[in-house]
């Protein structure tokens, strides 16, 4: 009999299941590999080859033991959902059901941030029950090049460029695609030789800032079972952080080294909606990541996200702030407390909270360009009807509701 706890079952009554993530493909199976080796008799091993997606077409192999089932599989909609939804969600429940499989390893398609996979794991349902009360994650493990990473992660080129667009319609950044999948890391795995000594160190100071807590070893070393047992207790393990979430997970450091810095800037008042939109060029030049919440004047009931990498940026809305709703019944504890911690008499819960991982930006220049976009004490007095009247780059983002991450946010989706 399966132990419940929450909603989902007890890991130890379920199948882990590890994901495998990175940008350069042999890396990626290497590790992959790695892992199977560890069990090879009660490991399936699954990959799926995204490279056709646009034209309706995925190539599936599963390998377990000295078996390889290789398929060649036509979707209705070539998109990353309908191949989650269609066949590797459903795949992975098979998997977890047959009694000579005792772990899963997902090498992952290039194109796939391990954020989605997670996401589809917990939310979408396959025969009316998500994959979480099958298996369990054990760890995302990453691949990063420390020839290429770090360019990457500072660029504009978008995956279609690579012939790795994740569908016909793609519009994701390499370096998007590459930060996202770094970040949301249990442990990574480096990869190949830096240029020089240099480009190592400040690789491993944005690697230590973006996912602080995840150990690191050299493809060279890797020794699968000790690096899962340098993965601390509290990581992530592909919980999925909505956009009230923590900002900054692990604690990590704010002082600046080769270079690198995070910056945290936190501040009660709206964004004057212009010359925010003109400070955010300053995100995208120098900086390997932003992350956050705010508001602007024009949208005061309205949270907005921002993220940003490389020269890549998304913003969307963020559903409510909790000082317009007057129903608190249906949130999580979670955001209750965090809302009730940081209340103000005036404000509410709003606030303006981005993180930003500068490389090669000055961060006392992006703090300053942040500060002078908010309202001043005058344009702050003149009130609600006056912000209303501002024009707002942002509206466009007025109806896309993401309080939780939705189905089209899995990355790659049309």
């Amino acid at each position: 009999m399966s132990i419940e706890v929450g909603m989902f079952t007890d890991p130890s009554a379920r199948t882990p299941l590890l994901l495998v993530a990175g940008l350069r493909e042999p890396q990626v199976a290497e590790v992959a590999e790695a892992a199977r080796r560890r069990d090879p008799s009660g490991t399936a091993l699954v990959h799926a080859d995204l490279r056709s997606i646009s034209e309706g077409v995925v190539r599936r192999e599963v390998r377990h033991g000295d078996h390889v089932d290789s398929h060649v599989l036509e979707l209705a909609h070539g998109c990353v959902s309908c191949t989650l939804r269609e066949d590797l969600l459903p795949l992975l429940r098979r998997l977890a059901a047959a009694p000579d499989v005792r772990r899963i390893v997902v090498r992952l398609d290039p194109a796939l941030e391990p954020e989605a996979i997670c996401w589809a794991l917990r939310h979408v349902e396959v025969d009316g029950r998500t994959l979480l009360t099958d298996v369990a994650v054990e760890a995302v493990l990453t691949t990063v090049d420390l020839e290429t990473w770090l360019p990457d992660s500072l660029g504009e080129e978008e995956l279609a460029e690579r012939d790795l667009g994740g569908s016909a319609d793609d519009e994701r950044t390499v370096a998007q695609v590459t930060v996202c999948q770094a970040e949301f890391a249990d442990a990574i795995v480096l990869a190949g030789r830096a240029e020089d000594r240099w480009q190592r160190v400040r690789t491993e100071a944005v690697l230590a800032r973006l996912t602080p807590t995840a150990p690191l070893i050299h493809l060279d070393d890797l020794d699968v079972d000790a690096l899962l047992a340098r993965i601390p207790a509290d990581a992530r393990r592909g919980e999925v952080d909505g956009p009230h979430g923590r900002l900054l997970r692990g604690q990590p450091s704010l002082d600046t080294d080769a270079g690198v810095a995070t910056v945290l800037f936190e501040e009660r008042r709206p964004f004057h909606p212009k010359r925010l939109h003109e400070a955010i060029d300053l995100l995208l030049d120098g900086v390997v990541r932003t992350r956050g919440r705010f508001w602007v004047a024009s949208q005061p009931d309205d949270a907005l996200w921002l993220e940003s990498a490389g020269g890549g940026l998304a913003v969307a809305h963020a559903g409510p702030w909790l000082a317009t709703v007057d129903d608190w019944d249906d949130l999580s504890d979670d955001r209750r407390m965090r809302a009730a911690l940081s209340w103000d008499d005036y404000y509410g819960d709003r606030m303006n909270e981005l993180v930003v991982i500068s490389c090669d930006a000055d961060p006392h220049e992006i703090v300053r360009a942040l500060r002078d976009a908010v309202l001043t004490d005058d344009e702050l007095a003149a009130g609600e009807e006056v912000w209303a009247r501002y024009p707002d780059p942002f509206a466009d983002w007025r109806e896309e509701p993401c309080a939780e991450p939705a189905e089209s946010e899995l990355k790659g989706n049309q």
